[in-house]
């Protein structure tokens, strides 16, 4: 078999010189934005809906599915608005959350930690789950935002395809870009279901991926922020 060398398409280097069944279960990241076609939005959400559908009915055809089924004919109709409005509406820059700043009053100056924010993704290397808990932390510049956009904001990235340190670098960027500054943490304890359910099959296995920014730097700062995530 001639081997298709990996190609990171941003700057054309070689990731490495295998096959793609080479690499098999290897984890590839190749950059900090989702890879999105130039015209990802040409079509509009209906229209991508109604394609999803008509794919995914063939989909269920090749694989021998009895589509006259009364519990698998409207199948795709679903799988295509599950994709499109649910598990896969981060990809739409119209569903970012809306976030207002406001000044800190409190002049409260030391780090504030959400911790356990439950989110559910999906691996972009076999789309099946990846879901866990996010821990964001920051220490405010003179603004501050409402806590639950902090969820918001762990959402709106986890539902895209992703890569787990993607999806760990995509929120602290984020978060420093709305707050003004360096002083973000973002940690993610995950179970990936293609690890668990395929593959290798580790039923116990965990992945935890960090951004520490700033102030988060400092070996004291981390472990204040270890010991608040302590259960």
């Amino acid at each position: 078999m001639i081997k298709e060398a990996v190609v990171n398409k941003k700057n054309g280097h070689n990731l490495n010189v295998f096959s793609f069944e080479d690499i098999g279960d290897d984890h590839i990241y190749t950059g900090l934005e989702t890879p999105m076609k130039k015209d990802a939005f040409k079509r509009s959400d209906t229209e991508k809906k109604q394609r999803i559908a008509l794919l995914f009915e063939e989909i269920m055809d090749v694989m021998g599915l009895d589509l006259t089924d009364d519990s698998l004919k409207g199948t795709p109709e679903r799988v295509a608005k599950m994709y499109i409005d649910e598990i896969f509406s981060g990809l739409n820059q119209a569903n970012k959350p809306k976030i207002a700043l406001f000044d800190n009053k409190y002049q409260y100056n030391q780090m504030l930690v959400e911790k356990n924010i439950s989110f559910y993704s999906n691996c972009e290397h076999h789309f099946v789950p990846i879901y866990g808990k996010a821990h964001v932390a920051y220490i405010s510049s003179g603004k501050v935002i409402g806590l639950s956009k902090l969820n918001r904001i762990v959402q709106y990235y986890s539902k895209r395809p992703q890569v787990q340190e993607r999806l760990t670098n995509q929120i602290a960027e984020d978060l420093k870009n709305i707050l003004e500054t360096e002083d973000v943490a973002v940690i993610i304890d995950a179970k990936h279901l293609c690890v668990s359910s395929r593959g290798i099959k580790d039923e116990s296995s965990a992945t935890v991926t960090s951004y520490y920014g700033g102030q988060f730097n400092n070996a004291s700062k981390i472990a204040e922020l270890q010991n608040y995530l302590k259960d």
